[in-house]
């Protein structure tokens, strides 16, 4: 066996791994395969940025998030940005810039997030799935560094993405 899928879902798959390491041994991981995302950190032009409030089940409690949202087979990380952005947030930005991309659990997934800034906001269409339980918030960016340091703020996704925003 090298490489076995265990459970194929709507959006993951798990796969359990054979791995060969050079002095002949081997082991096996659980490796959790994911398509990717996109994460904006939308600033206005009165230097607030969006926050969305959003409820997260896996941990039972809603928690502040950067828009964000998973790469469409085959869409580039730049339109899954820009679509995810209108579509939570209800906003469209004029201007992009790359932050680069982070890997969110290397331990155990192959997910990697592309990083975002969005300037030039205007109003767009609001496109919330089924699933998503959230709000919009601009808040000020002072203000979101300071949840970031007094732990207001524990999604990783954007603890990282406004790390590299400083």
């Amino acid at each position: 066996m090298t490489n076995k899928l265990i459970h194929k879902g709507a959006l993951i798959e798990l796969h359990k791994e054979r791995v060969e390491f050079p002095n002949g041994d081997h082991t096996y991981f659980d490796i959790v395969k994911h398509p990717g995302g996109a994460v904006i950190a939308a600033i206005n032009e009165r230097d607030e940025l969006c926050l969305l409030k959003q409820w997260r089940h896996a941990i039972q409690t809603s928690i502040w998030e950067l828009p964000a949202g998973c790469l469409e087979p085959g869409e580039p990380p730049m339109e899954t940005a820009k679509r995810e952005l209108e579509e939570e947030a209800g906003v469209v930005a004029e201007q992009w810039r790359d932050l680069g991309k982070i890997c969110s659990s290397p331990g155990f997934s192959n997910e990697i997030l592309y990083l975002y800034e969005a300037r030039g906001i205007s109003t767009g269409t609001l496109n919330l799935d089924d699933a998503e339980q959230l709000e919009a918030h601009w808040l000020p960016l002072e203000r979101v560094f300071e949840m970031c340091r007094d732990g207001s703020i524990i999604d990783a996704k954007t603890l990282a993405l406004l790390l590299r925003l400083q």
